[in-house]
């Protein structure tokens, strides 16, 4: 990094402030990053993001508080001043893990629900309550409860992407990644698997068990089509493309591989591609062209309008404040962890 650009991180903390905030191993890694980020991003941005990353970094020790941020957080987020980054679950598991007093969930309102579920006795932040996810709103609690009367005796899997109600109302959850084995692990005919219609689909199409399925959609992955993954291709010879099961199912036809976000990150970093399109939520494209420079990322940008309400100053406003806190009954909290235990004992 130049030397006007390493001036222009600090310009509004004293050196005794950054002294005092000296990084932790996971800011380091990301320091490493964000040096190659600073030369993307439009000059007028250093100061700002540089300001309010040291004075989150300084935040963070003075309340012993860890930031869990998702993979489509935009990178002055993801690598500024997360500790753990992945998906929603294992960021859950990674906050539960630590000795540190208050969580800060850097994501939507259910993951901030789950890593609740399983800290309890920790403090979980949302830095804006408003971040909310189209598919777990698609599916109330009871919702669910009918389903079971249509359907008695039909085991009832819920994808993490929904509230913790109906988490509660469910007899395991299931992660993009594991939905299959989940499925096939209950060894029953029929299965209701919860909200997602896509996959639903998809894991129809990877096992011998009827699926009932709810229409919800995630209003980012639903936009993809499968022309639009045609014209990648034309458009860039040689391209591999990744999808999220979320995806329509003629998308998912379309794709070389298919699976999560910390599955297309563990292909990546196994198999290197020379082009890839991630049919998902673009920040995470930016993310990973920052951590795997030698690969090309061609960039569709459908962004999701709840993570990007999570941004720096609203990090540090609430752990300033520790509000807004995310609560979940401890009624609704002890039926939900049930369900998110179990799904954990499947694929131990």
């Amino acid at each position: 990094m130049s030397a006007e650009k390493q001036s222009a991180r600090f310009t509004s903390e004293s050196m005794d402030a950054v002294e005092a905030t000296a990084p932790s191993p996971s800011d380091q890694r990301a320091d490493a990053i964000l040096d190659r980020w600073w030369s993307v991003i439009p000059e007028i941005e250093w100061a700002v993001h540089a300001s309010l990353i040291e004075r989150i970094r300084r935040l963070k020790k003075q309340r012993k508080a860890v930031i869990l941020a998702h993979n489509y957080q935009t990178p002055e987020i993801f690598y500024g001043v997360a500790d753990f980054t992945g998906d929603s679950l294992g960021l859950a598991q990674q906050g539960s893990a630590t000795d540190a007093e208050v969580i800060v969930l850097c994501g939507v309102h259910f993951m901030a629900e789950t890593a609740k579920i399983l800290s309890p006795e920790k403090t979980v932040l949302l830095p804006d309550p408003e971040a909310g996810c189209s598919l777990a709103s698609s599916l109330a609690a009871g919702d669910v409860r009918q389903l079971r009367e249509r359907y008695p005796g039909v085991p009832v899997v819920s994808y993490v992407n929904t509230s913790a109600a109906v988490k509660a109302e469910s007899d395991i959850c299931c992660t993009s990644a594991n939905a299959v084995e989940v499925v096939q692990w209950l060894d029953s005919d029929r299965v209701i698997l919860l909200p997602d219609q896509y996959l639903g689909d998809y894991v129809a199409r990877h096992s011998d068990v009827e699926i009932i399925r709810w229409e919800g959609h995630c209003e980012v992955h639903e936009r993809f089509s499968a022309e639009e993954v045609r014209g990648y291709r034309q458009q860039h010879s040689g391209i591999q493309v990744l999808a999220h099961p979320e995806c329509p199912s003629d998308v998912l036809m379309e794709a070389d591989f298919v699976g999560s976000t910390s599955g297309m990150i563990r292909h990546l970093e196994s198999s290197r591609p020379e082009r890839v399109v991630l049919v998902t939520e673009c920040s995470m494209s930016d993310n990973l062209a920052l951590e795997l420079p030698e690969i090309e990322f061609v960039r569709p940008c459908n962004l999701c309008p709840h993570m990007k309400l999570i941004t720096l100053p609203k990090i540090a406003q609430a752990l300033e404040a520790l509000e807004p806190k995310v609560e979940v009954p401890a009624a609704i909290a002890d039926r939900a962890r049930q369900a998110l235990q179990a799904m954990l004992g499947v694929s131990r």
